[in-house]
């Protein structure tokens, strides 16, 4: 599709206004460019569903979304290279600018996903920088990032309870007092047509965002006398997590990256898991390091398949045996379906395919072609036989007989698939059953004879010169 995704992520706790500042730059950038036809931003969540594989953003303040719509495919990946270059030289540098496409199949946001989990966050942040550290390492990995995001500093007021008794407050009435100070406290509520609105009161002025000068704030004791706030306690800086982020109650941390796009999220995901082996071995109990991304969205499509493969097995083999008779010639049908993976893994190679949900759907296909064409053969076989060849020349005949209409059959449907080659989605499995019927049809006219020959215990016979020794071999 020729939508770009843009994604602009700042900090936690950044205010709406600051991430549409921010977004704007990245916009009005956009705008410029002869590519882009069409932009939209959305502030503050991300898009509406507009397509059956992309999964909206949750609402955040510091999250920005713009959807740019070119013209074709090839305008799009310009038009993302030339972004990512003006972010490097400092396009909203205080964003996390994210350029990425729509993609086809599972949706993860990012491709190549570990989760730290465990019950203490110190230890939950110092291993997950470890893996962020290993993916770093790796060049095939861009935009390495932790969901939690930075630490962020905040500001504490720590109460002295012995000089407030001397002033005569409570810990709770100083805590009110300095609510209303900051961030306000809620007096009264105003209705607006069927909804109300909370009326909040605080103080004026902009001093209450500088934690300098937080100490030069007053409170009021019972007598109304005015008590700096300096006299009834100090401010402390700590650095705090900004969100924390749950999975199974557990905290849990996820480290995340875009890898190379002319690899594959498998390829990298399973070097980034070689790396952090080491780390993996030296968890202490009660941490885990977890595969996410991609590699877990096509898990969880794969294991949706193979709940219905084991009746899918059982009806196929049913229906064999019906046809042959035998378990004997079963199983021999059964032994000419992975012929396509010697045609299967040199075209995805070759055209840089994934093996993933697609594929395995063709190579189930594949294997209903080959055995599907198995059977044309022994069945071709046992017509020969009953019209009084002998079991060597049947074989040979039905070989020759049956060559034509199941090498046709297969240039057919290798010819069908090609305009699929040309489609995001279903390329990989077309791709499959190209290079799969086409090498495996002609393995199987090979070796389906010899098979067949050794199988059953056929032995060569004498080829006949006349008519006379002819009517010998049929007898």
């Amino acid at each position: 599709r020729p939508e770009l995704l843009v994604e602009v992520t700042l900090p936690q706790g950044t205010s709406l206004e600051a991430t549409d500042a921010s977004a704007k730059k990245v916009e009005e950038w956009l705008r410029l460019q002869p590519e882009a036809k069409i932009v939209t931003a959305y502030i503050g969540a991300g898009a509406p569903r507009f397509f059956f594989s992309y999964n909206p953003e949750l609402p955040n303040p510091n999250f920005a979304k713009i959807i740019v719509l070119t013209a074709n495919e090839k305008t799009r990946d310009d038009l993302k290279l030339r972004l990512r270059e003006r972010v490097e030289q400092g396009l909203a540098p205080e964003a996390r600018v994210r350029a990425s496409q729509l993609v086809f199949g599972p949706y993860s946001r990012w491709p190549v996903a570990f989760r730290v989990t465990g019950p203490d966050l110190e230890r939950d942040r110092a291993i997950a920088a470890q893996v962020e550290d290993a993916m770093l390492a790796n060049p095939h990995t861009r935009q390495v990032n932790q969901d939690w995001g930075e630490r962020a500093p905040t500001v504490h007021f720590v109460l002295d309870q012995a000089r407030l008794q001397l002033i005569g407050l409570s810990s709770h009435e100083a805590a009110e007092q300095i609510q209303f100070l900051l961030t306000g406290a809620p007096v009264t509520q105003v209705r607006e047509d069927i909804r109300t609105a909370e009326v909040i009161a605080r103080s004026g002025g902009t001093d209450r965002f500088d934690p300098n000068k937080l100490n030069d704030m007053t409170l009021m004791n019972h007598w109304g006398k005015a008590v700096p706030l300096s006299q009834v306690g100090h401010v402390e800086i700590r650095p705090e997590e900004p969100i924390l982020k749950r999975r199974d109650r557990v905290p849990t941390i996820t480290v995340e990256s875009d890898i190379d796009e002319s690899l594959q999220p498998p390829q990298v995901s399973a070097e980034v898991e070689k790396a952090i082996q080491p780390i993996i071995a030296s968890l202490p109990e009660g941490y885990r390091i977890e595969t996410g991304g991609n590699i877990e969205e096509s898990g969880k499509a794969n294991r949706a398949l193979s709940v219905v493969f084991p009746a899918m097995i059982v009806l196929m083999l049913t229906v064999i045996i019906f046809q042959v008779r035998s378990f004997s010639g079963m199983f021999m049908v059964v032994l000419t379906a992975p012929l396509g993976l010697v045609g299967v893994v040199p075209t995805l190679l070759l055209f840089h395919q994934p093996f993933g949900f697609n594929a395995i759907l063709g190579l189930i296909a594949l294997a209903g072609i080959l055995m599907r064409n198995t059977l044309i053969l022994i069945g071709q076989i046992k017509t020969n036989q009953e019209e009084g060849l002998d079991s060597h020349h049947a074989v040979i005949e039905a070989t020759v007989q049956r060559s034509r209409p199941v090498i046709l059959t297969a240039l057919a449907a290798v010819l069908a698939f090609i305009p699929l080659t040309f489609s995001v989605f279903w390329g990989s499995m077309a791709y499959t059953l190209i290079g799969g019927t086409a090498v495996g049809t002609v393995l199987t006219l090979v070796f389906l004879p010899a098979l067949y020959s050794i199988w059953f215990g056929v032995l060569p016979t004498a080829v006949p010169s006349d008519e006379s020794e002819a009517a010998l071999v049929r007898s």
